[in-house]
């Protein structure tokens, strides 16, 4: 399954690198690559679980910080890990369609 999913270092998950149209890949293979996927989109929920407390891990410091420099440094990585949640949403949800399929 290595060829068609690449991880994605910011997201911490392996997402679809699918070369071809989907119907040139055999059922098996069409198979193989819907469990992978339901496997890894099941374990996003807990990803997005593990960024909120790091996030509310930030604001606790972000609440006590008086220099300004740090409170900015805070406010950014807090953006950032946001961002990232709303990406593992978007890949969660817009494939949702994909394990559909599996249960077809």
């Amino acid at each position: 399954m290595k060829k068609h999913f690449s991880f994605d270092p910011r997201l911490g998950i392996s997402i679809p690198d699918i070369t071809m149209e989907w119907a040139q890949y055999s059922d098996e293979t069409q198979q193989a690559i819907l469990f992978h996927w339901e496997q890894i989109r099941g374990s996003i929920p807990d990803r997005i679980a593990d960024l909120e407390e790091l996030i509310n891990q930030k604001q606790a410091q972000l609440s006590n910080e008086s220099n300004f420099k740090t409170s900015c440094e805070l406010n950014s990585e807090i953006a950032d890990l946001a961002s990232i949640i709303n990406d593992l949403w978007l890949w969660y949800r817009a494939n949702q369609t994909v394990s559909d399929k599996m249960h077809q």
